[in-house]
């Protein structure tokens, strides 16, 4: 295993690595949409966190050798399901066919009150 890092995304804050390399595949740790230019959330609502998350995701696979293009499965929290089309829209920017696997799921809280993270298995391969 390979522990995957980059300064182009926000710094884990506990026990955990941005991503992790075993094998072919490369999974990332939930990014929750903080700049690491501010260490703040964008500014406005679920279409500017989308975007940051996934630019925070991009930014990952890229230290890695990857793409978006290389994404197999993603896992997307909302901390409020009825901001699922803002996500859908802004993710459909990231992601062109054939498009990755994906579970998209409510949850009660999210840290810091986010109201997007996101996770994604890629294949190097």
């Amino acid at each position: 295993m390979k522990s995957i890092n980059t300064t182009k995304a926000p710094a884990a804050i506990g026990p955990y690595s941005q991503a992790i390399q075993a094998g072919n595949f490369v999974y990332t740790s939930g990014q929750l949409p903080i700049d690491p230019s501010t260490g703040a959330f964008p500014e406005g609502g679920i279409k500017q966190q989308t975007r940051q998350s996934l630019t925070n995701i991009k930014s990952i696979l890229e230290e890695a050798g990857l793409t978006m293009g290389n994404v197999v499965k993603t896992t997307v929290f909302l901390a409020d399901m009825s901001d699922f089309a803002d996500m859908n829209g802004v993710y459909a920017e990231f992601f062109s066919e054939p498009f990755p696997a994906r579970s998209a799921v409510a949850v009660k809280t999210l840290p810091k009150n986010a109201l997007v993270e996101i996770e994604v298995i890629a294949f190097k391969g």
